[in-house]
């Protein structure tokens, strides 16, 4: 995921680390420091600047209210979901067009998420602005994906 082109965000709302000031990196993805639990993925939300904000709330609620005991944290810049004791099983980034949303076991799912990855087990959604998103069927993802065995990172 590239890192250049960083600049200052322009605007920002909520709580945020560093007194509101938040760097947007390549595809205006905030840099936000590495923690646990739902504070650091607030600030994530709170940083992402124009429409992705609103799609990454969306996927947040729906992770949250499919996976009530889920674990939340954000690590490289991007907010990760897991089940404590069992490991992550999906994060998301902001990528210039669009959200990507990474199942880590997204080829054990049915159906399996349509776009492809160099690693051998993930999967990719990409959430577009105009595109509705499936809800149905995400959250039959993500229902799949908290069941299985996720990531140590």
């Amino acid at each position: 995921m590239a890192t250049s082109g960083t600049r200052k965000a322009s605007r920002s709302s909520g709580s945020t680390p560093a007194a509101g000031k938040v760097r947007l990196l390549a595809g205006d993805n905030p840099q936000i420091p590495k923690g646990e639990g739902e504070g650091p993925v607030q600030a994530y939300l709170d940083a992402i600047p124009g429409w992705k904000q609103d799609r990454a709330r969306q996927l947040d609620t729906l992770i949250t209210a499919t996976v009530p005991k889920v674990r939340k944290a954000v690590k490289w810049n991007s907010p990760w979901y897991g089940i404590e004791g069992q490991g992550w099983f999906l994060s998301f980034h902001c990528i210039s067009r669009y959200l990507k949303v990474a199942f880590f076991k997204g080829t054990s799912l049915q159906p399996m998420p349509p776009v492809e990855s160099r690693q051998a087990e993930v999967r990719y959604l990409h959430v577009f602005e105009d595109a509705p998103l499936d809800e149905a069927q995400f959250i039959a993802w993500v229902k799949q994906a908290s069941a299985l065995p996720g990531e140590k990172a």
